[in-house]
């Protein structure tokens, strides 16, 4: 049986601070997001802590919808991770390098239920992750370099 999750990781040339930053606050997840499919729409608060509550505009297939999400690990410049309804967590865990920083992006469905387990299999959302997940490393390395690029110049 394959495991219940997908994760790929990436160096970024930023402190971890500047890239939690970026991932602890919703407002910019749809800078970063590889998969295309944050719309924006956020509600909750500006940086998310343990227990906070955030609310984002969806689309998948075309179909838009509207997702709630609860952040269940927090750790400040180290681990954010956050689940919806089906119990499935995004989880980003930031270890820092000297300057640099590895950043890892899980996506964690060991704790879903069945019937989110099956929605990720008919949806194929194995597949999409493990091409998503990489871009959206990409976008998050190219915004926290950019915001690190823009604080000393």
């Amino acid at each position: 049986m394959a495991p219940r999750y997908i994760e790929d990781s990436i160096l970024v040339e930023a402190p971890a601070s500047v890239i939690f930053d970026i991932v602890a606050d919703p407002r910019q997840h749809s800078r970063i997001d590889g998969s295309d499919t944050v719309r924006g729409g956020i509600t909750g608060p500006d940086r998310l802590t343990r227990g906070a509550e955030f609310g984002v505009d969806m689309r998948m297939f075309g179909v838009r919808y509207r997702i709630r999400n609860w952040v269940v690990e927090y750790e400040p410049d180290r681990v954010i991770a956050w689940r919806h309804f089906g119990g499935h967590r995004w989880r980003y865990t930031l270890i820092p390098r000297g300057a640099a920083t590895t950043v890892t992006e899980t996506f964690d469905y060991t704790r879903s239920n069945v019937l989110s387990r099956v929605v990720i299999s008919v949806l194929g959302m194995r597949r999409r992750n493990r091409r998503s997940i990489p871009a959206t490393l990409q976008r998050l390395k190219h915004a926290a370099e950019a915001d690190v690029a823009a604080q000393a110049g």
